[in-house]
């Protein structure tokens, strides 16, 4: 063994170490980190699953939330134990995040109401208008508030019984711990917050209260999990909740643990952009970006939510349902294409051949048009998706357009959010990207950076993404005398390598004609949610 294998079996061994989870989309990740250099992974653990689409919403249910969570650490143990012949008991820390947004409702006794309603549903259009009119912001369809007060509107039987509400993040750290808390960036996807107390806004609390006063539940202060900044004791481990995580019975409970955060906050610190002027692009799933603001946005843009840093700060966020999963799908069929033809070979070398040939396809991607919408998309105003590729007779289909058109694809929703953002005067001085289809070398970046007309960078982590910044709040647990930003700059990527793609100009013209195109062939995706049950 290694002198740096000894000192990383050394820390496990004591407990130096932060251990963060996140439950995504598609995947719950476990990463360990050593507490005193977070930058240094020791160890991860992965479990795929998936939401089912039951009477007409989105969910994931509580036993496959806790079988998988109870997989994804099993494997990051026995990853730990491949690496140093140890198994660990314990952490200096621990940090729970998952997808933001969404409801789970909950009665006095702590029993779920109804089952987990996700951010992918869209049937929260009038609750998300009547709210935005009332609190004169925003309110995007997936958030938390929308889901309840839809809930409200349709005079659902179980508001009667409402006691508690939180997200996917807030339940699973409430289990572990019994703390019914959240991080502020999570809590900002609830209801709005207010950047000056970093808590919810009490005029807007005051306002829903009044509103629903004859409706029978509980107030908002009551129904809503404490908010708590990044660095803030959340209470620790309890029997139950190692139990819970480790049915074996190998973790010990006591362990330290850091507020609950989103994923919209883990890739906030997983590319260090948590200060003003600063910005991200997290794609998975869903894409979104994350923009910091020096100041209040002057207009309501329904293009735009306005949520928060894990430290508390007002960013400007732009998030589209619909991420990289038309793209697997795509790289899927070309996979078994390859292995029906006799030559099969790893997804990860797909994914590398079509992304280099799409690297060179026609700026414009030949005149084809690919949409990812297998959800609704707000941004577009769509309430279902239908994923459509779509050439006119004289386009140019070649395996490089059509690839680069699914790129493309991926990052055009985003972009038309984005140019909202930019004609508000917010533009970052630099966007950073994190997420699985980064990590084809140069690609992705370069395309990404044609979009936005800015220059994107990626970090050496960037393929560890939420999972990796969940362990850096945790280890931030032991650091937070200092702010999350001098914590972040000067403690974690002090020595990290970023590898930076400036726009191309003919990759900005073209992705320009591109988006062109696709915004008027919105209409073509209208008409298939009509046409096609």
């Amino acid at each position: 063994m290694t002198a740096g294998q000894d000192s990383a079996r050394e820390a496990i061994e004591a407990g130096r170490t932060a251990l963060g989870i996140e439950l995504g989309s598609t995947r719950i990740k476990a990463c360990l980190v050593d507490a005193k250099n977070p930058s240094k992974v020791l160890g991860v653990g992965n479990h795929e699953w998936e939401n089912q689409f039951v009477d007409r919403l989105w969910t994931y249910s509580l036993e496959a939330v806790w079988g998988g969570l109870q997989a994804a650490y099993a494997d990051l143990v026995a990853d730990v134990y491949r690496r140093y012949g140890i198994r660990p008991t314990t952490f200096g820390a621990i940090g729970v995040s998952a997808m933001m947004h969404g409801c789970l409702t909950f009665d006095a006794q702590g029993e779920l109401l109804v089952p987990f309603r996700t951010w992918r549903n869209t049937n929260t259009g009038p609750a998300a208008a009547e709210l935005t009119d009332l609190f004169g912001m925003n309110i995007p369809l997936r958030w938390s508030i929308a889901h309840l007060h839809q809930a409200v509107v349709d005079s659902e039987p179980h508001i009667g019984q409402l006691d508690f509400f939180t997200t996917l993040g807030g339940y699973v750290h409430w289990k572990l711990t019994g703390r019914k808390v959240l991080g502020v960036g999570d809590a900002s996807g609830m209801v709005p917050i207010n950047p000056t107390t970093r808590d919810y806004d009490a005029t807007i609390v005051t306002r829903y209260d009044n509103l629903v006063s004859d409706k029978g539940i509980p107030p908002l202060t009551h129904l809503l999990p404490e908010v708590l900044p990044a660095g803030s004791a959340a209470g620790d481990l309890t029997a139950v909740g190692a139990a819970l995580l480790d049915p074996t019975g190998a973790l010990k409970p006591g362990i330290p643990f850091c507020p609950p955060e989103g994923d919209a906050g883990t890739g906030m610190v997983a590319t260090n952009t948590v200060a003003p002027r600063t910005g991200n692009v997290s794609a998975g799933t869903s894409i979104f970006a994350m923009v910091v603001l020096e100041h209040p946005l002057e207009q309501v843009h329904h293009e735009l939510d306005l949520v928060t840093t894990p430290a508390g700060d007002l960013v400007a966020m732009v998030h589209c349902n619909n991420g990289a999963s038309e793209l697997a799908a795509w790289v899927g069929l070309f996979t078994r294409f390859a292995a029906a033809s006799g030559a099969a070979v790893d997804s990860d070398v797909v994914y590398e051949t079509l992304f280099r040939e799409a690297g060179a396809g026609e700026a414009d991607a030949g005149g084809l048009l690919a949409y990812n919408y297998l959800a609704g998309e707000p941004i577009a105003g769509l309430t279902e998706g239908r994923p459509l590729f779509v050439r006119t007779p004289d386009s140019r289909l070649t395996l490089a357009n059509m690839m680069r058109a699914q790129l493309y694809g991926v990052f055009s929703t985003l972009a038309l959010g984005m140019r909202v953002l930019t004609d508000e005067g917010a533009e970052p001085d630099q966007m950073f990207a994190h997420g699985g289809m980064f990590r084809t070398a140069g690609v992705a970046q370069r395309f990404l950076a044609g979009a936005l007309d800015a220059p994107v960078s990626v970090a050496e982590t960037a393929s560890e993404g939420g999972p990796w910044g969940m362990a850096v709040l945790a280890a931030y647990l032991r650091h937070s005398d200092m702010s999350l930003d001098a914590y972040l700059t000067d403690h974690v990527f002090a020595g990290a390598g970023f590898d930076t793609a400036a726009p191309d100009a003919a990759d900005v013209a073209g992705f320009a004609t591109y988006l062109d195109r696709y915004r008027s062939g919105l209409a073509i995706e209208r008409a298939a949610v009509e046409s096609l049950a």
